[in-house]
C-alpha cells in the first residue's frame, strides 16, 4: 500500500522545498573563475549571475571554471549553484536541417528542435575488435578525391591548409556530394559573418536538408568552442550506432585544440610545445578515436587543420596526421593560379586506397601521380625556358596534356560528378598521356 510519503508528488515537492546548497567566487583571474563552498567535479557546470560554467580542474577547498554563457562583471562573493544532472545532447534525425549551438540550443530562428532522445555528452570510442574494416568506398563527387585520394566508409580524413585557402568551400563539396546518409558539419571558432555565407552559398538547401550543423564562433569562451565538437561528434555517434553512414566534417580541428589551449593554461597546467599543454595533444586523441566504422553504421571524420603560417609541421598538424588515416594537403600557389579545390595530389595521400579501390583505378591513379611529379621536376626548368622537349617523354606527355589534367583535377563549386564517370574521366586522361609519352 503506497503511503502519502511514497506518493512521487509528496518526493518532487519535498526535493523542491530543499535548501540550496550555494558557493560563492572566491577569485576571477583571466579566465578562470575559482569558486569555493561546493563539492564539484571535472566537466559539471554551475550557475552564477545568469551565466553558466564549466568546472575545468579542482584544488582542495576550490574548483577552477570557465564561463559557457557570457558575464559581464564576475565579482569576489558572487553566489553559485550546482545544476543537477550530467551534460547531454539531443540526437536524433529530427536534427536534420537545423543550426545548433555548443549546448544544443537552436539559433536558426525556426523553433524548438525535435529530439527523439538526449543522450550523455561524453560516450567512449567502439573499442578496436568492435570496428568493421574499411573495406567499402565513400563516394564524395569531387573527383581529384575521389581519383586520387579516395575515402572509405569509416576513414578518417585531415585536410591541411593554411587560411584561405578553400577548406570549407571543399568540405561544402563533399556535404553536396557525397552518399552519406546524414552529414554532420561542426563550424568551430569561424568568424560570425562566414557562418551565414557558408550555410546559404556553400551548403545550400539541399545540402542543409540532410546536415546539422553546430555552431560556435571565435568569440565564444572556449568551453563552448570544445563542447560544440564534443557534440556534434556525439550527434554522428548516435546515427552510427542506428546503423547509417554518417560524415561527421569538422571545421577547425587547430580551433578546437587552440580552445583546450586556453582551458588547460586557465587550469594551470604548463605549456610544453608552442604553449600547448599536454591535454591538447590527450585531447585530440580521445575525439578523433570517437569516429570511424562500427559493428553496422560508420562515421567518416573530414577533419580540417589550419596550418601555422603554412608550416606542415607544427604541433597540431604534426599530431593530427600522425592520428588520422590520410590527409589531403591544399596549396595556397593553387588556389592563387585559379584552379578549385586547390588540393596538391602529390602531397595527399589514403592510408586505405589500396582496400577500397580497384586494381585498375589503383593503376590509372598512379600513372597521373607519375605525370604530375615529373611536371613538378622539371618545372624550374620549364619556368626559366631552360627545358629541352624530348628530353623526357613523361614530361612532354604532362605538358601536352596541361590542360586537360587541370580541368580533371578543377571543378565548380555546384559541380557533382558521379564516381563511374569519374573512374571513366580519369581512365581516358591517363590512355592520352601514355600516348603523347609512346
Amino acid at each position: 500500500m503506497t503511503t502519502l510519503l511514497d506518493a512521487p508528488a509528496f518526493r518532487s515537492a519535498l526535493g523542491a522545498a530543499r535548501p540550496a546548497r550555494l558557493g560563492r567566487v572566491r577569485s576571477a583571474v583571466g579566465l578562470a573563475l575559482e569558486v569555493e563552498g561546493l563539492p564539484l567535479a571535472v566537466g559539471e557546470v554551475v550557475e552564477l549571475g545568469g551565466a553558466s560554467a564549466e568546472v575545468v580542474a579542482v584544488r582542495p577547498g576550490a574548483a577552477s571554471c570557465m564561463l559557457l554563457t557570457p558575464l559581464d562583471a564576475p565579482a569576489v562573493g558572487l553566489p553559485v549553484h550546482r545544476v543537477a544532472g550530467t551534460a547531454t545532447a539531443p540526437v536524433g534525425r529530427g536534427l536534420l536541417g537545423r543550426v545548433i549551438d555548443g549546448l544544443g540550443r537552436p539559433i536558426d530562428g525556426r523553433g524548438p528542435i525535435r529530439a527523439e532522445a538526449q543522450v550523455p555528452l561524453r560516450h567512449p570510442s567502439p573499442p578496436p575488435l568492435d570496428r568493421a574494416r574499411i573495406d567499402r568506398r565513400l563516394q564524395t563527387g569531387v573527383r581529384v578525391l575521389d581519383a586520387l585520394v579516395p575515402l572509405g566508409r569509416g576513414q578518417r580524413l585531415g585536410l591541411f591548409a593554411g587560411s584561405g585557402v578553400g577548406k570549407s568551400t571543399l568540405l561544402s563539396m563533399i556535404a553536396r556530394g557525397s552518399e552519406a546518409e546524414v552529414s554532420v558539419i561542426a563550424l568551430i571558432g569561424e568568424r560570425g559573418r562566414e557562418v551565414r555565407e557558408f550555410l546559404e552559398d556553400d551548403l545550400g538547401p539541399a545540402g542543409l536538408a540532410r546536415s546539422v550543423v553546430v555552431v560556435a564562433t571565435a568569440d565564444e569562451p572556449a568551453p563552448m568552442r570544445l563542447r560544440a565538437a564534443q557534440l556534434a561528434t556525439r550527434i554522428a555517434e548516435h546515427e552510427r550506432e542506428r546503423g547509417a553512414h554518417v560524415v561527421l566534417m569538422m571545421d577547425s580541428l587547430t580551433r578546437v585544440a587552440m580552445a583546450q589551449r586556453e582551458v588547460g593554461l586557465s587550469a594551470g597546467e604548463p605549456p610544453a610545445t608552442r604553449g600547448y599543454p599536454p591535454s591538447t595533444f590527450a585531447l585530440l586523441a580521445r575525439l578523433l578515436e570517437r569516429a570511424g566504422a562500427g559493428t553496422s553504421g560508420s562515421v567518416t571524420g573530414l577533419y580540417t587543420v589550419l596550418v601555422d603560417g603554412d608550416d606542415h609541421n607544427e604541433p597540431i598538424a604534426d599530431q593530427a596526421r600522425s592520428l588520422l588515416d590520410g590527409h589531403v594537403v591544399l596549396d595556397r600557389r593553387i588556389a592563387v593560379a585559379g584552379r578549385y579545390p586547390a588540393v596538391d595530389v602529390l602531397g595527399s595521400v589514403s592510408r586505405v586506397a589500396g582496400r577500397i579501390t580497384p586494381p585498375a583505378e589503383l593503376a590509372d591513379a598512379a600513372a597521373l601521380r607519375r605525370a604530375l611529379a615529373a611536371r613538378t621536376q622539371a618545372q624550374d626548368l620549364i619556368d626559366v625556358g631552360a627545358y629541352q622537349p624530348g628530353a623526357n617523354p613523361l614530361v612532354d606527355a604532362a605538358l601536352a596534356n596541361e590542360h586537360a589534367i587541370d580541368a580533371f583535377l578543377g571543378q565548380r563549386l555546384g559541380e557533382s560528378t558521379p564516381l563511374e564517370q569519374t573512374t571513366a574521366a580519369l581512365a581516358a586522361l591517363v590512355a592520352a598521356i601514355g600516348g603523347a609519352a609512346a
